[in-house]
This record gives structure tokens, sequence and C-alpha cells, in this order.
């Protein structure tokens, strides 16, 4: 008995974060795809757009979004539409040192609902390459100009710059979000470390604060359970001071004087009409508005574990009855208006 229980609730504590480190480094792995396979944070720090002749190389890296300061636009006459709503405003400016021309799409905001001459302007924009759209585009303006297609496509970059398709207030959305679940992750991640490290600033060992030290009361329930526990079921134990449960759904620990009232709650288990089991949680209430659950246990377990606290400790209330539950709700009020005084 000594050996079995020796540091028992610490190693179980240990084995409970251990595990639930999983989850965690997952939702890591899985952001960090995110972040590699989507341009989320390029939407909301887009790169500089130095010259439009570059745009094909900055789509080949994948960087997309980008700002840039453009000059001497001017109109095309055509306009880019989406369920029969203008969304943009084709415009085409040269580029001399690549003695070709460049299409850049507008916002109807942008360029006031078609200016049709723009001197200077820095936009937003996300680089695309040539779909059907842009193809309609260039047909169009070739029979504009009576030049072939393929004469049009020499002289036009195959890649344009769309300031719609720059989605601003969803890209912020989509990076604080992922920025906020990483941080949130990031945090509960090194405090399960950390209560893998230091079990005495676990959850369960804080709760122990209200009656104590938390390191003072582990250290006291850790000696008494592995002196002798008073009773052990596979995941519940009574020591001499203290109720202690080690399952894999959690970690409980409250000293027996502590405790008002207990009671068990049955669960029917069932696959369609078929009912395969029945299992039974222990409830437990503690001062200081302590509450302790200890599901999917024996009734004959849970039976052993009130009867001996009943013993062990008088006071305690048994069972769920509405009685029993406006005497504890009187005592939380009359807890809650002396705390209130002090």
């Amino acid at each position: 008995m000594q050996e079995n229980y020796e540091h028992y609730i610490s190693k179980n504590i240990k084995s409970l974060y251990c595990r639930r480190l999983f989850g965690p480094i997952i939702y890591l792995i899985f952001s960090a795809v995110l972040w590699g396979v989507l341009p989320i944070a390029s939407v909301v720090f887009p790169s500089k757009l130095a010259a439009v002749s570059d745009m094909g190389d900055m789509y080949g890296r994948k960087d997309v979004f980008v700002s840039a300061t453009l000059d001497h636009l001017s109109f095309t006459g055509y306009t880019a539409t989406r369920f029969n709503r203008t969304t943009g405003y084709y415009y085409y400016m040269d580029n001399p040192d690549k003695n070709e021309c460049c299409i850049i799409l507008l916002s109807p905001t942008t360029c006031e609902q078609g200016l049709p001459e723009i001197e200077q302007i820095t936009v937003r924009g996300k680089i695309l390459p040539a779909d059907t759209g842009y193809e309609t585009l260039l047909k169009n303006l070739s029979g504009d100009l009576s030049w072939t297609e393929s004469g049009i496509k020499s002289k036009v970059n195959s890649f344009y710059l769309s300031e719609p398709d720059f989605r601003y207030r969803f890209g912020s959305f989509l990076f604080l979000l992922l920025a906020g679940s990483d941080a949130f992750v990031i945090i509960t991640l090194l405090l399960f470390i950390l209560f893998i490290l230091k079990p005495e600033f676990s959850p369960p060992c804080q709760k122990l604060g209200h009656f104590g030290k938390p390191k003072e009361l582990l250290d006291l329930a850790e000696e008494e359970l592995a002196t002798l526990p008073q009773l052990a079921t596979e995941d519940m134990f009574i020591t001499e001071h203290f109720f202690i449960e080690t399952s894999k759904y959690g970690i409980a620990i409250v000293p027996i004087n502590e405790i008002i009232w207990i009671y068990k709650h049955s669960t029917l288990h069932k696959l369609f009409w078929y009912h395969f089991s029945i299992s039974y949680t222990l409830h437990i209430t503690a001062n200081k508005h302590v509450y302790i659950r200890c599901p999917k246990n024996t009734k004959s377990d849970i039976d052993g574990i009130i009867d001996y606290l009943s013993e062990a400790n008088h006071d305690i209330l048994v069972g769920f009855s509405e009685k029993n539950r406006q005497i504890i709700h009187g005592k939380k009020q009359k807890a809650q208006e002396e705390e209130s005084k002090q």
C-alpha cells in the first residue's frame, strides 16, 4: 500500500495534464498549416508593390496581397459585375520600362463610379492571373482598338491588380481569430506544462486554497493516502481528513470536515432503443462554493463513499431532495452575507 500510493495524487495530476497536452499541440500544428497555406498575415500587412511589372513574380511567391501607388490611370470603359451588381471598374496604365500595359480593377468608391482619368492613387489589392472576366475585357478591348487578341495579349501584363478582391475586413477578422486562438492555446499549453512540473499550482490543488495553504494540504493528503487510506475504490479514496478523486475526468481533493452535502445521480446509457448500462455520478458540495462531480462510477462504490463520509462527518446532508437543497441554499446565502459584512 505504501509503495502503490506514494505521491499518488501528484502522479495523477501530471498524467492528467500530460494527456491534455495532446489537444493544444494538434491545434497549433493545424494553425501553423493554415498560416502557411493561407496568406492571412499579408492581408493585414500587405507587401509593397514597387512596380506593376513585378506582379507575376510576387504571385509566384504567393505574395498576392499588396499595397501599390499607381500613376496615370485611364478608364477602359468596362466594368466587372457580380450578381447583377457592379463590383469594379477596369483601368489601364502604361509601363514604359516594360513597354506594356497593366490592368487595374478599382472599387466603385475608389474611382468615384468611373472617373475618366486618375493621376495618382494608392490602393490595396490582390494580384490575380488572367481569368474569364479578364479575357473578356481583352477581347472587347482588341475589338475597340482593331487589334487581334494575340496582339493585345502581347502588350498587356498577364496578371492584374484587383482592389475589390482585397477583402480587408474578412482577412483582419480571420487574422485576429487565428492569432487570438493561438495565443489562448499557447497560454493553455504553458499552464499545462506548469501543472505537470508543479502539481501544487494545478486547479485541483488551488481549490484547496479555500481551506488553507494548498501545498501543505496537498502534502498532508499525499501522506495520508500513502500511509493508510480508510476507503479505496477504483478512482475514489477517503483518508483520515480528505476525500480524493483521481479519475480520467479530473482530480479532486476536499477536506471531509468542509463537505456539507452529498448525493448520487443515475444516468441511463442507451443505444437507440436498447438500454445497455447505468452509471452513477457522485455530487459533493463543500463550503466556499466548492462543487465536485465524480461521474461514471458504480452504485456500490458511491454508496460506500456516501456511507463512510456521512459517518465521518455527521453534519453532511445526504441525498438529493428539495428540503436539502433549500438548507444548502440558505447556508450559502448566510455565508455570502457574512463575507459581505467583512
